[in-house]
């Protein structure tokens, strides 16, 4: 069977909007319409768009349907994945269609028996889909985790009643580099559905929890570094934190404060595994409440560097 991108029979683009979508409907369907088109083969472009609108208008069909876009874009053959069941009887009508009037392809999806049903009539409904918040620290994400999670999920009786929630608990894998908001699909660990049908999906919502050293920009880290003022003048060795250890770090002579230090490799990773990097920056910082010798060294300091760090001004 020939996947059918409903997105092209509408003439837009996957990401459009429901108003964009709604607008290109209403559009074609006065074109093709059967009763007044004087178009070639008006009546199947008019079911198709149909058919494309009934798809598209639903955020939940429209996410069902993109999955399946993505796989047929990848040059496969198309057929529907596990999971969806063919059509057997009528499922449900738009604009006084009959579900015979569907194309092939669409019944293949949505009709009949499949997971969109009309919840109004008591049929098969798929499971509500479940959202949750998932906390990771950022040392988390640089290699596959296990975490277990525990949740609660609705669930109705077969007349739609609902029922006390069902409390569940899942140990799941969460793959390296993932990012702050990003969410993981685990399906079928959502809702039960009703009839047989099969159940919704969970969705992990990663937050990355605030790290007391490290801030995140991007795929990068950026360390606050303090220095002493004789290690920035002179310049020298120190130890630095990564997310993954202790790391020398060589400070050059004459550092400014705010002046950054790349450190490749010890950021974040992304999708494929490559590391952003960490930034150190650095922050002079000054010895508090110093003893009267330690003062006199300071005046020493200033009167032989004679030097004005405010020159520049034009005051």
């Amino acid at each position: 069977m020939d996947f059918k991108n409903y997105y092209k029979v509408l003439g837009l683009e996957p990401g459009a909007d429901d108003k964009a979508v709604k607008a290109a409907y209403r559009k074609l369907a006065r074109k093709y319409h059967p009763d007044v088109s004087k178009e070639t083969d008006a009546e199947n472009k008019f079911k198709e768009v149909a058919d494309a609108y009934e798809v598209l208008k639903s955020a939940e069909k429209r996410a069902e349907y993109d999955e399946l876009r993505q796989y047929a874009e990848q040059g496969r053959p198309f057929e529907p994945p596990p999971g969806w069941q063919q059509p057997g009887h009528a499922g449900f009508s738009a604009g006084g269609r009959a579900d015979s009037e569907y194309s092939e392809f669409f019944e293949s999806l949505f009709g009949g028996t499949g997971r969109f049903q009309d919840a109004g009539h008591n049929r098969a409904r798929r499971g509500q889909d479940v959202e949750m918040e998932l906390a990771l620290r950022l040392e988390e994400t640089l290699a596959e985790a296990s975490k277990t999670i525990s949740f609660q999920l609705p669930q109705y009786s077969p007349d739609g009643q609902p029922l006390p929630a069902l409390k569940k608990t899942l140990t799941v894998k969460i793959p390296p580099g993932v990012g702050n908001g990003e969410r993981i699909r685990l399906k079928n660990q959502g809702a039960p559905g009703l009839g047989g049908a099969a159940h919704g999906d969970l969705y992990l919502i990663i937050r990355l929890v605030a790290h007391p050293l490290f801030d995140v920009e991007g795929r990068n880290l950026i360390l606050t570094v303090p220095l002493a003022p004789w290690e920035a003048a002179l310049g020298g060795h120190i130890t630095v934190p990564t997310l993954n250890g202790k790391i020398s770090l060589r400070i050059p002579a004459n550092t400014q404060s705010g002046q950054r230090l790349r450190i490749k490799g010890k950021g974040l990773l992304n999708k494929t595994g490559e590391p952003g990097d960490l930034y150190a920056l650095f922050k002079i910082v000054i010895p508090p409440q110093a003893e009267e010798p330690v003062r006199a060294l300071w005046a020493q300091l200033a009167e032989h560097a004679a030097f004005n760090p405010r020159a520049l001004w034009s005051l």
